[in-house]
């Protein structure tokens, strides 16, 4: 990749291309799943959400993903490490409503993210929950402020890392459910694991080695 409009040019044409869809999603997936139905079989009865995987350069020109920690205030998916993004209001879209949603929770501003592209849908069967990722490319570094009642922390992560292999770990955590074996991405004290971790997988699929 040359520069910041080929890195942005490469991506879309990677996102309009056939996606890895479920196989690398389900890479990262806990075992037992909680449920195995798709989002095509739960889109009629599901509630719609946007989550954007903002792709952005900081420490020079090094390409940072910025997740949050979500505070055990909220209804769903306490504490977890997600995307910023919401439920998808009456009149939007997905990629309106992730935009809209990094702005309200990081303060990403949305003039300053190209949209490069879409990832395959996810259906969260415990919130039940049908999650439409959006890719966004920002030029330059972003300055993110947190929405203190959706956004507990701020966590941006280098995707050199996340590209490491040697990053994915597998732990057995006592889940409500029972016994779960949980793959997870390590950054430092951080555990990214169920349905962002399955996002993730596929984004990094498609810019991992042989994805072009």
């Amino acid at each position: 990749m040359n520069g910041a409009a080929a890195d942005f040019n490469q991506l879309s044409r990677r996102l309009a291309g056939p996606l890895p869809g479920l196989p690398a999603q389900l890479a990262m997936a806990p075992i037992p799943r909680p449920g195995n139905m798709t989002y095509r079989e739960a889109e009629a009865t599901s509630l719609k959400a946007g989550v954007l995987i903002l792709l952005y350069p900081r420490a020079g020109s090094e390409p940072h993903i910025v997740f949050i920690r979500r505070p055990g205030t909220v209804a769903h998916h306490k504490d977890q490490i997600a995307f910023p993004g919401g439920r998808i209001e009456p009149g939007e879209d997905f990629v309106r409503t992730a935009l809209r949603e990094a702005e309200e929770e990081i303060g990403a501003p949305p003039a300053k993210v190209r949209v490069a592209g879409a990832l395959t849908p996810l259906y969260i069967p415990p919130s039940n929950f049908s999650i439409y990722p959006v890719v966004g490319f920002a030029e330059e570094p972003l300055e993110f402020v947190p929405y203190p009642e959706e956004v507990a922390e701020i966590i941006e992560a280098p995707l050199a890392h996340l590209l490491d292999p040697g990053t994915v770990r597998r732990e057995t955590w006592p889940l409500d459910r029972g016994p779960v074996l949980v793959p997870y991405y390590a950054f430092g004290p951080h555990k990214i694991w169920g349905a962002t971790a399955m996002v993730l997988a596929e984004f990094l699929a498609i810019l991992g080695p042989g994805a072009d």
